[in-house]
């Protein structure tokens, strides 16, 4: 029997990329585009994937290693700001467990011909399955591989 357990926490991530907040955004909200950062290692078998970007759109993924726990991700837009804010509920799970919930906020500030995000995160983890620092970890990884994907030449 799992012991039932809640951990609240909330983690800030800024990253600074050589790219206009519309290219960031789109980054973000274009499916094929986000496609090339937010993923799993390379190892990991993609299952599915699907991105309805606007408010009340859904975004599910799903992937793991090969033979292994399952990763299954679903997210809610609740508010769009283009160029500027995004801000979507989510939870994790690993095969049938639900891990986490989370509501998380993404912020465009133009600085320059650069662009400021700030990631913020507030999450409830669940049941010891996952936790803040880990979760910050992988946030992290997803916008250090975002950062190599806008370092790539824009497409004309």
């Amino acid at each position: 029997m799992v012991q039932r357990s809640v951990t609240h926490a909330t983690f800030v991530i800024e990253r600074s990329y050589d790219a206009a907040p519309a290219r960031v955004f789109a980054a973000w909200s274009d499916p094929a585009a986000k496609r090339k950062w937010f993923a799993g290692s390379a190892d990991w078998i993609d299952s599915g994937y699907s991105l309805d970007f606007r408010i009340g759109g859904r975004e599910h993924s799903t992937g793991g290693p090969q033979g292994g726990t399952v990763h299954r991700y679903d997210a809610t837009y609740l508010d769009i700001v283009p160029n500027e804010r995004i801000i979507f509920a989510y939870d994790m799970h690993l095969n049938d467990a639900r891990i986490s919930v989370s509501l998380a906020t993404v912020e465009l500030k133009p600085a320059g011909k650069r662009t400021h995000l700030t990631f913020t995160e507030q999450g409830a983890f669940l049941d010891g399955y996952d936790d803040a620092g880990s979760r910050e970890r992988g946030t992290e990884a997803l916008l250090d591989a975002l950062g190599r994907v806008l370092r790539e030449p824009a497409k004309a």
